[in-house]
């Protein structure tokens, strides 16, 4: 996999919307802590636009991400928040400057749709916090936020959990939104799930629709494959009024319960204030024990 050059003091990010509308009225914490890094911002045309729930039209949006993958002063590029959105635009995209120049892809959520489609690509990328988002992160989120894009080590602790599957697995991280992977099977942005490590979370999904979309993943034969998981935040997580009979985190591991690979369940990143970084492309290596787990980034 491809790492895009991690940001010195004196770089530029741009922040953009590839779904959701967003004013430039409440950038001022974003910007204020890239300063704080030494960093320089660019903000997007896309902030401001509206098109209904988007950030203007499928081609304001498309341009103005494809204005800041073609423009070498730009080194990352910083998704202002999720929704929905991203995949009427991938399409519309030409790749052929960013693989000349590439540069970091920063956000979560709906982002999913331009994490998976890079590592189709072979190119790293930064699930983590968004603009929109952090005056209510976590400081150890937004510490890891620029550990990444900085090329320090990412390394986490995390307590047990009752349901963790114990055990050692190293490979390729990839996942995200579990929403948006299920969606995207079958379609040329469809990460191949062979020996990696899979990270997952949502968030405001019925039960049965978390049971649909792992007997999905079962199906199209990527649990088979990968080495371990990741299960981020399950959050806001909505029922019927005849119930499923099991909480989110209880669909997952019935789903998974035949494979014999360590699981991490409520792994810090997701749609949580403590959204920890995770370099999708990266190698790491998981441990799980009975007190405790780790991941570290190779």
């Amino acid at each position: 996999m491809i790492t895009p050059p991690y940001l010195q003091k004196g770089d530029t990010v741009a922040i953009v919307s590839t779904a959701r509308k967003n004013t430039v009225d409440n950038l001022k914490p974003t910007l204020d802590l890239l300063h704080s890094w030494g960093l320089e911002a660019v903000i997007g045309k896309t902030i401001g636009l509206e098109e209904n729930q988007l950030a203007g039209t499928d081609e304001e949006r498309a341009a103005d991400f494809q204005e800041q993958m073609d423009n070498p002063n730009i080194k990352a590029i910083w998704c202002v928040r999720g929704g929905y959105g991203t995949v009427r635009i991938i399409d519309l995209l030409d790749f052929t400057k960013f693989k000349e120049h590439p540069k970091w892809i920063i956000g979560f959520s709906d982002v999913t749709v331009l994490h998976n489609h890079l590592n189709t690509m072979g190119y790293k990328s930064i699930h983590a916090v968004m603009p929109i988002s952090v005056p209510k992160a976590s400081k150890t989120a937004i510490e890891s936020l620029k550990t990444a894009i900085t090329g320090g080590q990412l390394n986490y602790q995390i307590p047990a959990h009752p349901m963790n599957r114990l055990g050692k697995a190293s490979g390729e991280l990839v996942g995200g939104n579990l929403s948006i992977l299920y969606s995207l099977f079958g379609s040329p942005s469809a990460i191949d799930c062979s020996d990696k490590i899979l990270f997952i979370e949502d968030l405001d999904e019925y039960l049965y629709h978390i049971d649909r979309m792992m007997l999905n993943l079962k199906r199209n034969g990527c649990l088979e494959s990968i080495k371990g998981i990741l299960v981020g935040a399950m959050s806001d997580m909505k029922d019927n009024t005849i119930p499923w009979g099991k909480n989110a985190l209880q669909i997952i591991d019935d789903v998974t319960k035949q494979y014999q690979i360590p699981i991490i369940f409520n792994f810090p990143a997701g749609h949580i204030q403590d959204n920890r970084a995770l370099i999708l492309g990266n190698t790491i290596s998981m441990e799980v024990n009975e007190s405790k787990s780790s991941v570290l980034f190779d």
